[in-house]
């Protein structure tokens, strides 16, 4: 498997990445999960100003195919909410879910990507801040930019920018201890502000998953939703047609879609949470960590002599198992690559564990201990899974 990420050109660690940036200042509070720098905007001592950018990745691609395979425009709402979760849940792990600025990049090839698609996607974020507004998420869009690039993007690439200003004592500033446990939360299911079941995939692993599942015809019939550069012993290896159907809790869904579930956003789950340890209790909040790039190892970047262990997982959900058995991808590769089901964790003292399953439980949402933080020297995270002990 790892041969083959390599020849797709991407990395599930991005070890080239942390290499480039190893030197530049990585703000107030190092281990935080977003980079927390000085209030410039007003200059005061009290508050901070956090900005964050990301995209939905090659997940594009997939929605690509999809939609041009079957008509569907659908598929391209949930990408919009891909970009913005991406950048909004990662503001959520320091307590950031109110007075965001919210800034959209999209580039697209014109000559494959009509205004219809560009028009769903707008209206798409649209129609998640509304929905995030019920939950007292105050999110603003503030516009953004739409470029024809054809030259240097093959279908499109959908990215946001988010900005805001909040108080320094209301952070959630990474600080991880021994004795804390860890509350996983599923990334699967139909969480109770969601209209259908979501597979879980996130945005993070897609090359893999879109590969390693889908039939080759998709390289004869689609050559421009890959890289031609890439060998074509790893372009579309899968069996899986698109509209091939998985049955999961009696519906079903089609394989495409099932990648394609937009990924869960756990905002209204968060400020649910911060608003029951409001204050001085803030604090009791040790760790908030968003699994998207590196799947159960993320946490890895925010520990300090400190070792995660996780020995009582969620269940992995069909999409995973399916990814697997499709890829024949190692156990231990998964969980490096993908959430396997788990893509947010609070790391808090036992005794406040159970507050916050059942905040989550009451949004639909499952959650439970999966596992424990103990001292050692360096940093290491250890998967204890049924399909053997995996350490990173």
């Amino acid at each position: 498997m790892k041969y083959k990420y390599d020849l797709r050109g991407v990395s599930a660690s991005k070890d080239d990445v942390h290499a480039a940036i190893k030197h530049l200042d990585k703000g107030l509070f190092p281990l935080s999960f977003c980079k927390i720098m000085p209030d410039v905007v007003a200059g005061s001592e009290r508050h901070c100003n956090i900005m964050h950018a990301d995209t939905a990745g090659t997940k594009t691609s997939l929605a690509y195919l999809y939609w041009r395979e079957t008509g569907d425009l659908s598929v391209w709402k949930g990408i919009a909410q891909d970009a913005l979760v991406m950048n909004l849940d990662d503001m959520a792990c320091v307590g950031c879910t109110d007075g965001i600025l919210v800034s959209s990049t999209i580039g697209r090839n014109k000559n494959l990507i009509p205004g219809e698609v560009i028009s769903t996607l707008i209206q798409a974020a649209v129609d998640f801040v509304e929905n995030m507004a019920q939950h007292g998420i105050g999110l603003h869009l503030s516009g953004g930019e739409t470029a024809d690039v054809g030259d240097i993007v093959r279908t499109i690439d959908v990215g946001y920018t988010t900005f805001a200003r909040m108080k320094r004592n209301e952070l959630i500033v990474n600080d991880i201890k021994a004795g804390d446990v860890i509350v996983g939360l599923a990334s699967y299911g139909q969480a109770s502000y969601e209209t259908e079941y979501n597979g879980g995939m996130g945005s993070n692993g897609l090359t893999s998953a879109r590969h390693d599942v889908f039939s080759k015809i998709y390289a004869e019939k689609y050559p421009d939703s890959f890289d031609p550069n890439t060998p074509g012993e790893v372009i579309y290896t899968g069996s899986k047609k698109l509209t091939d159907t998985i049955e999961i809790d009696g519906k079903k869904i089609p394989v495409g879609k099932l990648v394609l579930s937009p990924t869960r956003t756990y905002l209204p789950v968060i400020k649910r949470v911060l608003d029951e340890f409001k204050g001085q209790r803030r604090k009791l909040i040790h760790g908030l960590v968003h699994c998207s790039g590196g799947g159960q190892t993320k946490v890895k970047h925010f520990l300090k002599n400190k070792r995660v262990v996780k020995d009582n997982l969620l269940p992995i959900p069909p999409l995973f198992d399916l990814i697997q058995k499709e890829s024949g991808t190692g156990w231990r590769e998964m969980y490096q690559v993908f959430n396997m089901g788990q893509r947010l964790e609070f790391y808090v003292g036992q005794k406040d564990a159970q507050a916050i399953i059942d905040i989550a439980r009451s949004f639909h949402i499952d959650a439970q201990v999966v596992g424990y933080v103990e001292d050692m020297t360096g940093e290491q995270v250890r998967v204890e899974s049924e399909f053997g002990r995996f350490e990173y």
